[in-house]
């Protein structure tokens, strides 16, 4: 579950891990990059856990900060991770040494910002009917009888067969 609570540290891991990837790439070009394979794998591993920490931001506070493309942040570790065979070499630099710096600057600044503790006080944003509506969904999708999703999630057959 997302939590605000964990925000805070979620925003500083971006910052720990952006730093480390500007330290990493500093006077390297692109085929210094490409050669250098530790320091390579360092930039993608650093990356990777810079777009998690942003996938693990809660809902809220992505749909607050709405100038970062966080999808697409996110998007860059899915493919780091799952995709790994296909990086594009120069995608992977432009991104450490143009993006990485411009997200570090907009995540101090939330941090900086931010009334954390008005923050934390707000319950978080996760809704239990609609966490159960997306597991029926996907039940559903993958072949599940309505009355095994029912038993399962406590929603009505008529609720699932709305879905």
């Amino acid at each position: 579950m997302r939590e605000r609570a964990r925000d805070k540290g979620r925003l500083q891991d971006i910052i720990e891990y952006a730093d480390n990837v500007t330290m990493l790439i500093k006077g390297f070009d692109l085929e210094m990059l490409v050669t250098d394979k530790r320091t390579y794998y360092s930039v993608v591993k650093n990356i990777e856990v810079v777009g998690e920490a942003a996938y693990m931001l809660t809902k809220a506070f992505k749909r607050t900060h709405t100038e970062v493309p966080w999808k697409v942040i996110q998007g860059m570790r899915h493919f780091l991770v799952h995709d790994y065979a296909t990086i594009d070499d120069k995608e992977l630099y432009n991104t450490a040494i143009n993006d990485i710096p411009v997200l570090r600057q907009q995540v101090a600044q939330y941090l900086a910002e931010t009334d954390w503790q008005a923050w934390e006080s707000v319950p978080d944003d996760s809704d239990p009917d609609e966490d159960l509506a997306k597991i029926a969904r996907r039940m559903k999708a993958k072949g599940f009888i309505v009355e095994d999703i029912a038993e399962i999630t406590g929603l009505t057959a008529e609720e699932i067969e709305g879905l």
